[in-house]
């Protein structure tokens, strides 16, 4: 499957419809699109091909698992060249949920998600025990208020998709 690969309407409609709900069953969907279960599969395994689609995961409420804190850090590294080492460290720290590279100030921009402050100042002297690690700027989030995905389709088309006019 070519890395270039273009998405048509119906691969579009797919996507907005399981990035809702990626339990629906390929049989509802096809239903609702007019094609059958196994036009969809066939569409899914080529998107996960292109990579459009990297696998399906289990989204969880950390705050309902005692992870209270959830913090952003601005890493200052020592030196650009050492991305790639602190990268690889970082990769250790299961507390961090995200981690990116970022222009402006910080090298590293990352998220961690702790059980409360205690758990996060030990996470931090984990994070700055790196050596290659300058500083560290921390960012405790008091509600996160938006968390979705881009979406695939003009929002006329996504209410009409919902509301099953398609």
């Amino acid at each position: 499957m070519p890395a270039d690969y273009e998405l048509d309407d119906l691969d579009r409609k797919i996507l907005a419809l399981l990035m809702e709900n990626a339990k629906r069953p390929y049989t509802e969907l096809g239903q609702k699109l007019f094609v059958s279960g196994g036009t969809i599969h066939v569409r899914m395994n080529k998107l996960i091909a292109a990579g459009i689609v990297k696998g399906q995961t289990l989204r969880i409420d950390h705050a309902k698992l005692g992870y209270d804190v959830s913090a952003f850090l601005g890493i200052y590294l020592k030196g650009s060249g050492l991305y790639n080492q602190a990268a690889e460290y970082l990769k250790g720290i299961q507390e961090i949920v995200s981690a990116h590279y970022t222009t402006g100030v910080y090298s590293i921009f990352a998220r961690v998600v702790c059980r409360d402050t205690d758990h996060l100042r030990d996470v931090l002297q984990r994070i700055q025990a790196f050596e290659g690690i300058q500083r560290t700027e921390t960012f405790i989030s008091l509600e996160e208020t938006i968390d979705r995905p881009v979406q695939v389709l003009p929002t006329d088309l996504l209410h009409e998709l919902r509301a099953g006019d398609v």
